[in-house]
């Protein structure tokens, strides 16, 4: 039996959902205002909120006067918020060589943070690793409210509803059972999610989407990652794969990606990539990618031609990206992001050659992340999980 969490939400209809949803991500708001937002009734709208309140999830807000682009001017309101510490989330987010986790309430608010080193990227010995961090966040926890769920954000494809890693290259896992294998030394739900779509939940709910009505998250670093938010909702696929940004086949068809196929976006744009071709153009191996990025800004030719092919083709790839789906606002984010004025000018060169009419008009926005963002990503991905009332935390 899925488990469940340690502390209720008491909704009961999909009303309430949708108003605690508007609560969390957009408050603090009026009563009224959610009933404009939502087309439900101010009677439906406090219905809904009336055991959240009491249940200690919501509060007023001190009486304020209306704005003035509001209906009765003067007359005070009191504008519903979440209580923050009413539940505590934990975030992990899994790399090759290290493993970030993060504490955080019910707004997202990072609390505490810690990173572990990682040697052995076998499964069993990430898994162990993985709940020793966790069981030391949870000790930090004692003044903090219930915990309610873990988070844990992996690259690659993921099937979210089962918990388990089907295939991510970067860690060579193959079919690994996260949340049953995590679940079982931990007793807590735990919430298995592809790593750039928990960022872009974060996005969504706590960022830069909470205002858009449809924006991409295309994360640059070892990987190409991209996730989708279209139509009211972050994109899974049929499959649990989408905004696979990363094997858009856009490079030349001799080059062997780490997923082991050709011409993948990744093998010219990534910052292993990059580092490759500048140490083979260059004729010095062992630079890193400092050196290299050093290079470049200092005018070496080579080093320069390298991000201004990745530069290119990762112009290209959003422009086909932007026609196929329409956001109005790409996020440009990920550890990649400090060589991001290397190829910036020659990325939004392709995409303007690429991109379809209007679609050019799409903004392309720099938004810096740290691997702590990245565990925040895993975290918001329960309270959204918790919210809902889905799997594994279903009510």
């Amino acid at each position: 039996m899925p488990q469940r969490p340690s502390r209720q939400l008491p909704l009961a209809t999909p009303a309430g959902v949708e108003v605690l949803t508007r609560i969390l991500t957009q408050g603090p708001i009026p009563r009224v205002e959610i009933a404009r937002r939502t087309g439900l009734s101010q009677a439906a709208v406090t219905k809904a909120v009336a055991p959240l309140i009491e249940a200690g999830f919501v509060t007023d807000q001190a009486a304020a006067p209306l704005g003035a682009d509001q209906t009765g001017i003067g007359r005070p309101v009191s504008p519903l918020t979440v209580v923050p510490q009413s539940v505590s989330v934990i975030g992990l987010k899994v790399t090759p060589t290290a493993l970030i986790g993060v504490t955080t309430d019910f707004t997202a608010g990072i609390l505490n943070v810690c990173h572990r080193p990682l040697d052995d990227t076998a499964p069993d010995a990430v898994i162990e690793q993985l709940a020793g961090l966790a069981k030391e966040l949870i000790a930090t926890l004692r003044t903090a409210g219930p915990l309610v769920g873990i988070g844990v954000a992996v690259s690659g494809d993921v099937d979210e509803r089962h918990g388990v890693v089907r295939d991510s290259p970067f860690m060579g896992w193959r079919e690994v059972a996260v949340a049953e294998l995590l679940g079982k030394r931990l007793k807590v739900p735990i919430v298995v999610t592809n790593d750039v779509r928990a960022l872009t939940v974060a996005e969504h709910w706590f960022g830069v989407g909470v205002d858009a009505d449809s924006f991409a998250v295309v994360t640059i670093g070892s990987g190409i990652g991209c996730g989708l938010y279209i139509n009211g909702e972050v994109v899974s696929g049929a499959y649990g794969v989408s905004g696979e940004l990363g094997h858009l086949p856009l490079a030349p068809g001799d080059l062997v990606c780490t997923c082991g196929r050709r011409g993948c976006v990744e093998t010219v744009a990534s910052s292993d990539a990059i580092l490759a071709r500048a140490r083979e153009t260059t004729g010095r191996p062992n630079l890193d990618l400092a050196d290299a990025i050093e290079l470049a800004h200092d005018g070496d030719e080579h080093a320069r031609a390298a991000f201004d092919r990745a530069g290119e083709v990762i112009g290209s790839a959003l422009a086909a990206m932007v026609n196929l789906v329409g956001p109005e606002l790409v996020v440009i984010a990920g550890e990649g992001v400090a060589e991001y004025d290397l190829y910036e000018e020659r990325m939004r060169q392709a995409f303007a050659a690429h991109a379809f009419g209007a679609a050019g008009d799409c903004r392309l926005m720099l938004r810096s992340h740290t691997f702590d963002d990245w565990a925040r990503g895993a975290a918001a991905t329960v309270i959204r999980t918790y919210v809902r009332g889905e799997p594994p935390l279903q009510r």
